[in-house]
């Protein structure tokens, strides 16, 4: 699944657009190194988002297309 997609999917950030610019302005890396929004994640990769001065670590759990709001922290584990 594209990288921008998961963010979205996982609720992780709210919208793929948002997820989008993020990438291209270099705030999201996967496994130690700047990621394009066209990557494809999968289970097992580190993602790291810069939000300002924070940033948040995660581990993928698990890649689905969709899933319901409850649902979606099962996706990712916090580092």
């Amino acid at each position: 699944m594209r990288l921008d997609k998961y963010l979205k999917v996982s609720r992780l950030i709210k919208r793929r657009t948002v997820a989008n610019e993020a990438c291209d302005a270099g705030r999201v890396l996967v496994n130690g190194k700047p990621a394009k929004a066209s990557v494809n994640v999968k289970a097992g990769d580190i993602i790291e988002i810069q939000f300002g001065t924070s940033s948040v670590k995660v581990e993928v759990l698990d890649v689905q297309e969709t899933v319901r709001k409850d649902d979606a922290k099962e996706l990712y584990r916090y580092l």
